[in-house]
């Protein structure tokens, strides 16, 4: 399965990244471009640690089940994944260069990862090699969405 702590996933990912520009348009959902890279971006610092959101009571009953679904096999996320309240995006526009860039400065940082004592707010604890795989089936489900 693939993992964001692989050099080439990652290389791959932010090739994907690139491709993305103001004229995108989402397959499916209800974000536009600009507000799918700040989602994304904000996912990505929670997988680092920079931020942290609290456990959703509902995930503390099904997460760790649910994580174990999502990560049986290399099939990606379906279009009805729910979102996590805290990275839902609001506002719809600003500067997508510049916030691509970010983005894709996180993505590179999965090369150096040090948060070995993530918790996800829904799956609950997880090992390095779930947030891995977890980081690449998010971010791949989002560029999938819009093309790319």
């Amino acid at each position: 399965m693939k993992t964001v702590f692989d050099k080439t996933t990652r290389d791959e990912l932010i090739g994907r990244i690139n491709t993305l520009d103001d004229n995108s348009k989402a397959q499916w959902g209800k974000m536009n471009v600009y507000q799918m890279i700040q989602h994304c971006k904000l996912y990505e610092e929670m997988a680092m640690g920079k931020t942290r959101y609290k456990r959703a009571f509902i995930g503390r009953l099904f997460g760790r089940m649910a994580l174990k679904r999502v990560l049986k096999d290399d099939a990606p996320l379906a279009h009805s994944t729910p979102t996590l309240p805290e990275l839902r995006i609001n506002e719809v526009t600003g500067d997508i260069s510049d916030e691509k860039a970010k983005w894709i400065s996180l993505v590179a940082e999965y090369g150096h990862f040090t948060n070995n004592d993530f918790v996800h707010p829904f799956f609950g604890r997880m090992t390095k090699e779930q947030i891995g795989q977890m980081a690449y089936k998010h971010t791949d489900h989002h560029l999938r969405q819009f093309n790319s």
